[in-house]
């Protein structure tokens, strides 16, 4: 299998949605397409609204998580690397989630980002939860760069 964005790009990142060096954690994995980054995410068991849907809070987890991919690989195309001190070049600034449709708890689900601004101090990206053709959740991430204090 392709090494995804977060495995080249950060593997010993201990978040929990996206850090491969994490093993409790999601461990999402990102890849490149044209002109967006796309996901699986297969939720467990454990990620219950208790209403048997996906719950929300994993929702906006894999969100940002996976927006991050997309910002990242932006800013490596960009070539604004980490700066000295600190592990990614961004960090999430805000994240307005919409919550549109029930997502499936025992399905795999697909997610797709794209960057729709980008400038040194800030990269926004639009992404997306879906299944069964349909849009489940949306956000807007807004992503700072990460400078040292």
């Amino acid at each position: 299998m392709t090494e995804s964005i977060q495995e080249r790009l950060y593997p010993e990142l201990p978040c929990f949605g996206c850090g491969h060096g994490n093993d409790k954690g999601l461990k999402l994995r990102s890849y490149p397409a044209d002109g967006f980054v796309t996901a699986q995410f297969t939720p467990w068991p454990e990620h219950d609204n208790g209403l048997g849907y996906l719950n929300g809070g994993i929702i906006s987890t894999v969100l940002d998580c996976h927006s991050a991919a997309a910002v990242m690989l932006e800013a490596e195309r960009q070539g604004w690397p980490p700066l000295p001190g600190v592990p990614l070049s961004y960090v999430t600034a805000g994240l307005d989630v919409r919550y549109l449709r029930p997502a499936p708890l025992t399905e795999t689900v697909e997610l797709r980002a794209v960057v729709t601004s980008a400038a040194e101090p800030q990269i926004t990206a639009d992404v997306e939860l879906l299944w069964d053709g349909k849009v489940r959740a949306s956000a807007t991430a807004l992503w700072k760069r990460w400078r040292p204090r």
